[in-house]
């Protein structure tokens, strides 16, 4: 089952600073039937103007990961963690038994990401935050994996049974991935591509589940994000 979620069907909040688009329910867009898809409960789409952000507030038990599309931006916790993560590169983190964090675009430009959050499968655990850079060269017309549950995968680690992929698809080219028909995919596309032959545009969802392979195609470069989850 491939089914697409056009980007202008998405819950959308103008907060002035912050324009935030939502692939399923959060604060004040409610959707029953956009609640999560298996362990992904949160796909913001965001985009913070130049010197903003969200000031320190509390999460624990998600696992919040963010994928940062162009600009940059700077975390700092109560856990004493401070890093900036620019375009390209993801930062997790695991707000455990209880984190105060903050994220601010600190840049003289805007900045645009993605913010995921799936479901914990390690509870209560001591909080953490890592985040490492990751050249989109490396992942011409291939799957990079960015971030998993797999302490020992060289990527960023979860606590969940998780994987995050990116991918730059070159136009006229094509990305393929052998998946687990048991799992929960959701795919994110910065340009139109298709999808085992399905067509989306560009920042629609598309949510997968049932499929033994992905098989995507386009006609123009694309940025690809993708989490597979229980």
């Amino acid at each position: 089952m491939i089914d697409i979620r056009p980007f202008k069907s998405l819950g959308h909040a103008d907060h002035g600073w912050l324009d935030a688009r939502h692939h399923f329910s959060f604060a004040n867009y409610y959707d029953p039937g956009r609640m999560g898809w298996g362990r992904i409960r949160v796909w913001n789409d965001d985009r913070i103007a130049a010197k903003s952000g969200f000031p320190p507030h509390p999460h624990r038990d998600m696992e919040i990961v963010t994928y940062v599309r162009t600009g940059a931006i700077t975390h700092q916790d109560s856990l004493g963690n401070k890093g900036r993560t620019g375009a390209g590169d993801v930062q997790v983190m695991s707000a455990g038994d209880g984190v105060v964090h903050a994220e601010y675009n600190l840049e003289d430009e805007e900045t645009t990401l993605f913010q995921i959050w799936i479901e914990t499968d390690r509870p209560s655990v001591k909080p953490s935050w890592g985040a490492m850079p990751f050249p989109r060269e490396a992942r011409d017309n291939a799957f990079q994996l960015l971030a998993s549950g797999n302490a020992e995968d060289g990527a960023l680690t979860i606590n969940a049974d998780a994987r995050i992929l990116g991918a730059t698809l070159r136009g006229g080219g094509a990305v393929t991935l052998a998946i687990d028909p048991a799992r929960h995919l959701y795919l994110v596309p910065s340009a139109p591509v298709r999808v085992n032959g399905k067509e989306a545009g560009a920042r629609d969802g598309i949510a997968i589940t049932g499929e033994t392979e992905l098989r995507i195609e386009g006609d123009h470069d694309a940025e690809l994000v993708l989490v597979d989850a229980r």
